[in-house]
């Protein structure tokens, strides 16, 4: 079958690529076309537009880049029904692919749409679209079921495939040696993969290294750049940037500050106590906080449905804050052991890994039914 795929982001293409791995397995005439990243290309099939040409995050920066998000998505929709997918895969990035879904079911397409938009957040009625121009969505967070039913809408529960990409990593037992970093305890540094994020956040995620002296900072670098775009930040640090080897990373730290985002879960999946941060233009802030109706940001603290993780935004994520938390996180012994002993609830209520299975075969199973 051929099966057209869109991810615009880092954990898109993470996930992509391995749903693309699962439906290789199953389907010997699996045909890929895909906007996505670099983990989806090694997997085959053909790249047609990279995420890092459209990732854009805020409600300003989505206005001053509306012309090259149209451009995009005018050249997705044009791509889509030149190939005639078999099945459309869309997978989270929701101001881009429900307009694609959109157009896909006006044309015959079959949609499935793979990790939800986050219409439980705000704007619920949104939902009321999703099943117009969605034919099946596969769900990764429990709850998410619950809020789909209010909505007498059915979903499939496939678990979360953080799980499945976390249980395939093998660690890299010389990481210290082969990127010649020092034996001192490490705090990992993840600005995000966006541009605006870390041109907001990663400055001062440096400027703490020198209050921390007895600890190694390590950046870890989005695949989507290169080491000289890092380099603009550093103003004379030394701190290492690291690409394709955050998990490595995550297992040899002691503590981290991280953008938030899937990075959140990823961290606390590797049980390292964390600080999340984020900071944004604050046209965009204010717009965010008068219409997103929920108590956290933070993954972890919205799946816990409690503050487990500190949460620094905006103003409140400053050289000061940001210190004084990540000196409990490496210092303070209860306040890493509490941390840590609700990683392990997370564990399980985040269930065994398997999701990049479960939605590959659900895809073909409602492909070869449709």
């Amino acid at each position: 079958m051929r099966y057209y795929l869109v991810a615009g982001e880092a954990s898109g293409d993470l996930h992509g690529s391995n749903l693309m791995k699962v439906l290789k397995e199953r389907d010997a005439q699996a045909e890929f076309r895909y906007f996505g990243g670099d983990l989806m290309q090694a997997e085959g099939g053909e790249l047609v537009k990279h995420y890092a040409d459209m990732a854009f995050m805020g409600f300003l920066e989505v206005a001053l880049n509306l012309r090259t998000i149209l451009k995009n998505m005018k050249a997705c929709k044009e791509d889509i029904l030149a190939w005639q997918p078999d099945v459309l895969v869309l997978i989270d990035f929701p101001g881009f692919n429900l307009k694609i879904a959109d157009f896909a079911k006006a044309n015959g397409i079959l949609v499935c749409y793979y990790i939800s938009p986050k219409v439980w957040a705000w704007n619920q009625k949104r939902v009321l679209k999703i099943k117009r121009v969605v034919d099946h969505m596969f769900c990764i967070l429990p709850f998410e079921v619950d809020f789909y039913k209010s909505w007498d809408m059915q979903v499939d529960y496939v678990g979360n495939p953080l799980l499945d990409a976390v249980s395939a990593f093998d660690p890299d037992k010389e990481f210290r040696a082969n990127n010649k970093l020092t034996d001192k305890p490490i705090v990992a540094l993840l600005p995000g993969s966006r541009k605006q994020e870390i041109n907001y956040l990663l400055p001062d995620m440096i400027a703490l290294a020198a209050r921390f002296p007895d600890h190694q900072f390590v950046i870890a670098g989005a695949p989507s750049f290169k080491v000289d775009f890092y380099e603009q930040y550093m103003a004379g640090s030394t701190t290492p940037v690291l690409f394709n080897s955050t998990y490595d990373l995550l297992k040899n730290a002691k503590a981290a500050i991280v953008a938030s985002g899937t990075a959140t879960l990823e961290t606390a999946l590797f049980h390292v106590p964390q600080v999340v941060v984020y900071k944004g233009n604050p046209i965009s802030i204010g717009i965010a906080r008068a219409v997103i109706k929920i108590r956290f940001i933070s993954l972890v603290n919205l799946i816990m449905d409690k503050l487990v993780v500190k949460e620094l935004i905006q103003a409140d994520y400053t050289i000061e804050t940001a210190s004084a938390e990540l000196n409990l996180l490496l210092n303070d012994a209860d306040y890493r052991d509490s941390m840590l002993k609700n990683y392990d609830e997370l564990d399980v209520r985040m269930g065994r890994p398997g999701a990049s299975a479960k939605t590959a075969a659900l895809i073909i199973q409602y492909a070869t039914n449709k």
